[in-house]
């Protein structure tokens, strides 16, 4: 156990943040990331980082969220300011205890927050370099349905994949999407049809999201018609919904359902403009994520999924599309999860959540 620690320290460090002699690290982190957070500390030291640690309490987070006002605004937003001046990299390690802790934080609130950050955020999404983690939580043993122990040593072996290795048998991948313009998924209660010509591929294998594993684009703003129906738990601000099916005519998202409150799912899409369009298309491509949890950072990575999501395009895919959210929904198209299909340019490349194309077949790893 202590091994893979040690690995997986190494790697934020060396190779995800590659952290450099003088650089500053901030680390976010909750009081029972310990272990992990002093491998960090002595690793970053140990090739002339400098770091720093911001420990922080999830619940006493929620409470200030919930009861901040228009003049504590200001100051959140000057200490953010104050860490994109003056650190290089970040890295956030999250420790679930109770993904409902916020739910009672107005939604008005999170918005101002969010108008008076967008541009600070974006800088440090899009200008520093960042690592975002879970270490391993009671809770996350729960939602998986493991033991403490047993989620523990999968949480270890899904965060120390070879990065580098997936990174290679993603290329094919990549050079096929950059040729492709139309897209489309299907699914149980899904058919949906969208472009993605000359939008930027991404493959991502370990260097912000760990897990990791996905390559991702973002549809053309107004090519996206017909249906999805996600099949994963969708977690949102405190609130989870499950059924979430959305229609689209020319990139917007004209109805919404889901099984629990519908006007609160509709209240998200009305955040503003951006939320009913699309931000992001990607493919999870991690071999030893096969379930869903209920939590995105590991769901969005499930091998054989996709995920698409309503709100704001990343710079580095960029659609053109901004919005306060950037919500991503998973859909699982193994065959367990119902099946599915991706066509690209009218040519299966896809079947149930296994690549049929002889170049991209690697992919699949041991699955069967």
């Amino acid at each position: 156990m202590n091994n893979r620690l040690e690995k997986l320290s190494e790697t934020i460090v060396n190779y995800s943040l590659n952290v450099q002699a003088g650089e500053t690290v901030l680390i976010s982190c909750n009081e029972k990331c310990r272990p992990l957070v002093k491998r960090l500390i002595v690793d970053i030291t140990k090739i002339g980082g400098i770091p720093f640690v911001d420990m922080m309490d999830d619940e006493i987070n929620a409470l200030l969220l919930e009861h901040t006002t228009d003049n504590r605004i200001p100051f959140i937003q000057a200490r953010k300011q104050y860490d994109v001046d003056h650190y290089d990299c970040f890295i956030h390690i999250r420790y679930t205890q109770n993904e409902f802790n916020d739910k009672n934080v107005p939604s008005e609130i999170r918005q101002k927050i969010g108008k008076a950050t967008e541009k600070i955020d974006d800088i440090r999404i899009n200008e520093r370099r960042w690592v975002l983690l879970n270490y391993p939580s009671h809770m996350d043993a729960f939602k998986a349905r493991m033991t403490n122990d047993e989620f523990y040593n999968y949480a270890l072996d899904v965060m120390n994949v070879d990065y580098q290795a997936m990174y290679e048998k993603i290329k094919p991948l990549e050079a096929l999407m950059l040729k492709t313009d139309k897209v489309r998924l299907v699914a149980p209660n899904t058919d949906l049809t969208f472009s993605i010509k000359d939008i930027t591929v991404v493959p991502c294998c370990g260097k912000s999201n760990i897990p990791d594993g996905e390559i991702f684009t973002a549809p053309v703003r107004d090519s996206v018609n017909g249906t999805i129906t996600y099949n994963t738990p969708c977690p949102y601000q405190g609130n989870i919904y499950t059924g979430v099916s959305l229609t689209f005519e020319d990139g917007k998202i004209v109805e919404c359902h889901c099984n629990e409150d519908n006007e609160a799912l509709k209240k998200i899409f009305d955040t503003d403009e951006g939320a009913r369009y699309i931000g992001e298309f990607s493919l999870g491509l991690n071999p030893e994520i096969m379930d869903p949890m209920g939590d995105i950072l590991y769901d969005e990575k499930i091998i054989g999924s996709i995920h698409f999501t309503p709100g704001r395009a990343y710079e580095e895919a960029d659609n053109g599309n901004t919005s306060a959210i950037h919500w991503d929904m998973v859909l699982v198209m193994l065959e367990n999860y119902g099946g599915g299909e991706i066509y690209f340019d009218d040519v299966l490349i896809r079947k149930d959540g296994l690549f049929v194309l002889d170049e991209l077949k690697a992919l699949n790893y041991n699955l069967k």
